[in-house]
């Protein structure tokens, strides 16, 4: 069974909308970096190399545009530039935020017609299952609170 549907209310995802695209793609990917880019399988990146990647949230009307690139997910220029991406990823915000707490299961979204692949279907399947392997724990806003944050770039450095 599926949890229920939310969406952010169509004012709000309105004025979510009118935010210039470029500068959330860039912390989405730092985000993506921090998170998973240390978590990639060694055979896994080769493959992602310079594929053309794009996740849009519905209800807020957001772009991501991204690609990895030397082993680090790199954000893109607005969607404009790119006609296609060679992988599109379509969800609101709430069941994108499911599927990073792992409290949904893609598939499940998938057939509910919640969550939509367009382009390159191999692709897509590499993705769902580079992050169905992943051993992380799920996501949680504690984990991007300031300190914890900081506390772990030093950790990071540290061990450099």
């Amino acid at each position: 069974m599926t949890s229920p549907t939310y969406l952010i209310p169509r004012p709000l995802g309105e004025v979510l909308a009118r935010l210039p695209v470029y500068p959330g793609s860039l912390l989405f990917v730092a985000a993506l970096n921090l998170a998973l880019a240390r978590h990639l399988g060694g055979d896994v990146a080769p493959l992602l190399a310079g594929r053309k990647l794009r996740l849009r949230v519905t209800d807020t009307h957001w772009v991501f545009d991204f690609e990895w690139c030397k082993g680090r997910f790199v954000a893109r220029q607005p969607a404009a530039q790119w006609v296609d991406a060679d992988l599109t990823i379509s969800a609101s915000a709430y069941d994108f935020l499911l599927l990073a707490r792992r409290q949904e299961d893609p598939d499940t979204l998938f057939f509910c017609r919640r969550l939509a692949m367009e382009g390159d279907t191999e692709l897509g399947l590499l993705v769902k299952n580079t992050l169905d392997a992943m051993d992380m724990p799920p996501f949680t806003l504690e984990s991007f609170h300031p300190r914890r944050v900081l506390s772990g770039l030093a950790a990071r450095f540290a061990a450099r």
